[in-house]
């Protein structure tokens, strides 16, 4: 299975998406900054799944629609940073959709997350993302997850490692740095977390018209649909 992640700067980037599907087969698409009133219904034979409606700049995930079966989407709005209260750019954080996989007869969840930016504490954040996970877990009972997005979480990412451990996940980076807008603040900013599956590898794809890098991962469900926590 192929999932790209690709934070669109302010829907700047909308117009790689469908060569990034095409060229890389993407089964799975999950956005972050997308305008969501202008997206397609469809991107390069993947369908919308959904997207948020209270987000200035919201999030959106596609899938491949003879492959999948979309059975459930939510969406959560996280613990607020002070930029949110006051620039109120984002009120929901969290996309999550429950998929059926045709073929194998099994189910997972993938989810779009975009964690508060780096004005905020790291801590709101951690909070931010083990609040997301929990929420995910509620979506389907010992179901695989796989959560991709922008967490804004440039450094003491073994910190954050540890805790994402804790809480029964696991969370990989890309080959390479995801950022390159400010010299101090380049880094490594989108993730992938999981449990109950097998992250291959993840793959930091060429940079288009956006600060983010998108990132293409590279995963199968483990042998048991279910997880052991």
């Amino acid at each position: 299975m192929k999932l790209i992640s690709y934070n669109l700067r302010k829907h700047r980037a909308v117009g790689e998406l469908e060569g990034l599907v095409e060229t890389h087969g993407a089964d799975v698409l999950c956005l972050q900054e997308a305008d969501t009133e202008a997206i397609p219904a469809q991107i390069a034979g993947l369908r919308l799944a959904d997207s948020t409606s209270r987000n200035r700049l919201g999030l959106a995930i596609y899938y491949r629609a003879n492959t999948f079966t979309a059975l459930e989407v939510m969406s959560m709005a996280l613990k607020k940073s002070m930029h949110d209260r006051v620039l109120k750019p984002a009120e929901e954080r969290m996309l999550g959709v429950r998929l059926h996989d045709i073929d194998h007869s099994r189910e997972f969840i993938v989810a779009s997350f975009h964690a508060a930016p780096l004005t905020a504490l790291n801590s709101l954040r951690r909070h931010q993302i083990r609040a997301a996970l929990a929420e995910l877990s509620a979506l389907g009972d010992q179901l695989p997850i796989l959560m991709l997005g922008d967490y804004n979480y440039p450094v003491f990412k073994e910190h954050l490692g540890q805790r994402v451990r804790e809480a029964g996940f696991e969370l990989n980076l890309s080959d390479t740095r995801t950022y390159t807008r400010y010299r101090f603040f380049r880094g490594h900013y989108d993730f992938a977390t999981s449990v109950g599956f097998d992250i291959d590898r993840i793959t930091t794809l060429p940079q288009g018209l956006s600060d983010h890098l998108p990132i293409l991962v590279t995963a199968d469900l483990t042998a048991m649909n279910g997880r052991a926590r």
